[in-house]
């Protein structure tokens, strides 16, 4: 018995010491459809592969935050990085910006979504 506590707790450091690592968020911003001035669509941000979990997502339309977006159940993979996709319907007006912004580790950083029009 003593063995199997021993064993288990140098898996727990050894876990425990694997996934502390920091990793930084990478993000995709993109609409379900492609992109037309005045067609209802979906902007999408999915972010992936960061660590630890605590991460803020908004999507942003002129720099304010889009009303009524869903966002998904925090999710992880095999290597223990994790992962959020957020979404809100939206309509394309020429000259307004559409973006996500992440916040994640106290640092804030905006992606804007590229249009394909």
């Amino acid at each position: 018995m003593r063995g199997f506590v021993v064993v288990f707790l140098l898996g727990v450091l050894y876990f425990e010491g694997s996934v502390s690592k920091e990793s930084d968020p990478k993000v995709q911003v993109y609409s379900r459809k492609p992109g037309e001035y005045g067609k209802e669509n979906i902007l999408i941000c999915h972010v992936n592969g960061f660590h630890p979990p605590e991460i803020g997502i908004e999507l942003i339309k002129g720099g304010e935050v889009i009303p009524g977006s869903v966002q998904s159940d925090l999710a992880f993979e095999e290597s223990w990085f994790y992962h959020l996709t957020k979404h809100v319907p939206f309509t394309p007006t020429k000259g307004e910006e559409y973006a996500c912004r992440v916040t994640h580790l106290g640092k804030t950083k905006t992606y804007i979504w590229e249009s394909d029009m």
